[in-house]
């Protein structure tokens, strides 16, 4: 009995042994599978049931082997060799138990054997599967309104599943410990539960890693090619035709000399005579000579100041000949354009003085007293009109008229038959701007409306033809027939000034911002020419009644001559050419040149600056 029992506990004992070997192998053989190699997961295990980490399969069936050993050697190691019948019987019970329970735990590996196995070739023939949906490309938006997604490897149609209501899809991804690994698959309509080496990977692109912890970034490169001996280049190829022929791309390029681009201007040579030098100066005022004009024959020029003076200069000599007082700075001087009305037109504060200059012959002398001559009777207007805006009157201390303004007035100038003047009063608001008539002595306001704070005013040098700036724009109005005509957009912060070419087509108009916009009314109201010469503000502009010149002058001290060509031929457009800087004078209170005037006949030009000094540039 003794020796069967023996027998039978060494049977065990070596079924036991069997038993462990076979569990570490299939636990080795797991771990090999699901953690690749090079991982970090040496020693710890991802729980997938809850979301932690345990200890390893190997060592936990080692923990249990070893406590069915001790639990068995215990059990058998109690007797001391006296055994009795009721403990053999007891015994043989408990060994035939466990046989029993040997058999079967001997079974259970055998199958867990046969589902790794049987797993393991379900994951290698994995990559071999193609997907389920076979559609391609096609976009899955064409499959929204059908019942299924798409057609499988033999052509049956896929069928959509019934989706889940999202409260029930939320309570079951709330219960599945696993949910955070599953993502949905919307091209095969199913979802797919990353596996431990997928999520390891994602988790790596993550941190901006490698996919791969076996793959090394800063690898020491490796130079493949062997350079010793290595005499001659790669590649021994002659050098091809095509790299001496000009291709079909460079032979459509054109080639274009930057020099070609600029407009073809006369030379300055061709262009003389034109003023360049400074040639002589007229001192005597004591302050800014706000205005200059200058008399038809040329003979003489007339300049006012802001030290209340008028003086009027011999032009040759640069002699004063005659001087005014009018105890109030002088804006605006104009003579009149008749040659045998020696008149000089006067504004100051609000009043304009029609003064004798006293030359000419006795003839020409009485007819000027006749016109310069107011009855008492004179006093405001009554015609509606210019009811309460001005009033004649005779001006015995200056030998002329006055003409009493209701506001400030900025500027006078004459019609070219010398019987009409015009007077603007930038504040005047509808009544801003008067034509007086000096052989009736009557004034009248325009009948057109104004768009904006007048500047300046001219009347055209062969037509019935008005010209009005305001700060933004010129206004053209016809008097005859009392409408407008244009409308002069010239794009500047402010308009300072205008002047009128002798032809009537052409108009220039200066600006606060020190641009010069050049207008062909027959071809467009946009500027013609926009030239920026000037860094500070252009007080004036003047075109030469003969030669094709004009000027601007501005606070910077300095006054641009340029060339300005008008063809008569319509086709052709006006040539504008730079020709010369002149300076001399100097800056006073932030101002420079204030005024500048061409001579009549003569291609010279008169500027009077804030420094009380007159000059003459000749050719």
């Amino acid at each position: 009995m003794k020796g069967r029992l023996k027998e039978r506990e060494s049977k065990l004992k070596t079924k036991e042994e069997k038993i462990v070997t076979e569990r570490e192998v299939d636990v080795e053989e797991e771990d090999a599978h699901e953690i690749p190699s090079g991982s970090d997961y040496s020693d710890e295990d991802f729980d997938e049931d809850n979301g932690t980490l345990t200890e390893s399969g190997s060592e936990q069936s080692e923990f249990s082997e070893d406590e069915e050993i001790d639990n068995t050697s215990d059990g058998d190691g109690s007797t001391d060799g006296d055994y009795s019948l009721q403990d053999h019987s007891g015994t043989v019970d408990d060994i035939s138990q466990q046989d029993q329970n040997d058999d079967h735990s001997h079974q259970e590996p055998k199958e867990s054997d046969e589902d790794h196995r049987g797993v393991e070739e379900s994951d290698s023939s994995e990559d071999e599967v193609a997907p389920l949906n076979t559609v391609g490309d096609v976009p899955l938006e064409w499959y929204r309104d059908e019942e299924h997604i798409g057609y499988d490897i033999s052509g049956k149609k896929i069928k959509k599943k019934e989706r889940q209501d999202k409260l029930d899809s939320f309570l079951a991804s709330a219960d599945d410990s696993k949910n955070w690994r599953k993502i949905y698959d919307e091209y095969n309509d199913e979802e797919v539960e990353l596996t431990k080496h997928e999520t390891k990977l994602i988790s790596r692109l993550l941190k901006g890693k490698a996919p791969h912890a076996n793959f090394d970034p800063h690898a020491p490169y490796v130079d493949w090619f062997a350079w010793e001996d290595s005499k001659h280049p790669l590649s021994n190829a002659p050098e091809p035709k095509r790299r001496f022929i000009p291709s079909k791309w460079e032979s459509k390029k054109i080639n274009i000399d930057p020099e070609s681009l600029k407009p073809k201007l006369p030379s300055r040579k061709d262009l003389k005579p034109y003023p360049t030098t400074c040639y002589l100066e007229y001192r005597g005022h004591k302050g800014a000579v706000l205005s200059i004009s200058t008399e038809a024959s040329g003979e003489w020029i007339a300049s006012g100041s802001s030290d209340g003076t008028i003086r009027v200069w011999e032009v040759e000599t640069g002699r004063c000949l005659r001087v005014w007082e009018l105890g109030e700075a002088v804006q605006h001087v104009a003579w009149n354009p008749s040659s045998d009305l020696p008149i000089l037109a006067v504004s100051a504060g609000q009043d304009v003085f029609l003064l004798n200059t006293g030359f000419g012959n006795e003839e020409e002398q009485k007819r000027i007293k006749e016109l310069l001559h107011v009855e008492a009777r004179t006093g405001p207007d009554d015609s509606n009109n210019t009811a309460s805006i001005v009033s004649w009157a005779q001006d015995d201390k200056h030998e002329g008229v006055r003409i009493k303004h209701f506001k400030t007035v900025s500027s006078v100038e004459w019609h070219r038959k010398g019987d009409y003047f015009s007077t603007v009063m930038p504040s005047g608001e509808s009544r801003a701007i008067l034509i007086h008539q000096l052989s009736k002595k009557i004034s009248q306001r325009i009948p057109f409306k104004l768009h904006g704070l007048p500047v300046s005013s001219a009347f055209h040098p062969t037509r019935s033809v008005f010209f009005v700036s305001t700060k933004k724009n010129v206004r053209v109005y016809d008097l005859v027939k009392q409408k407008s005509v244009k409308k002069l957009e010239t794009g500047l912060r402010e308009v300072s000034s205008i002047a009128i070419h002798p032809g009537g087509d052409n108009v220039i108009v200066g600006s606060r911002e020190g641009k010069l916009c050049w207008f062909d009314m027959d071809l467009s109201s946009q500027p013609y020419r926009i030239l920026k010469c000037h860094p500070k503000d252009i007080t004036n502009v003047a075109f030469h009644r003969s030669y094709p010149l004009f000027a601007s002058c501005s606070d910077d001290c300095t006054a641009y001559v340029f060339h300005g060509m008008v063809y008569s031929d319509l086709n052709q457009n006006p040539l504008i050419v730079p020709l010369e800087i002149l300076r001399g004078h100097t800056s006073s209170n932030g101002r420079g040149v204030m005024d500048c005037k061409f001579h009549p006949r003569q291609p010279w030009l008169f500027t009077a600056g804030a420094d009380s000094v007159i000059r003459l540039f000749c050719h």
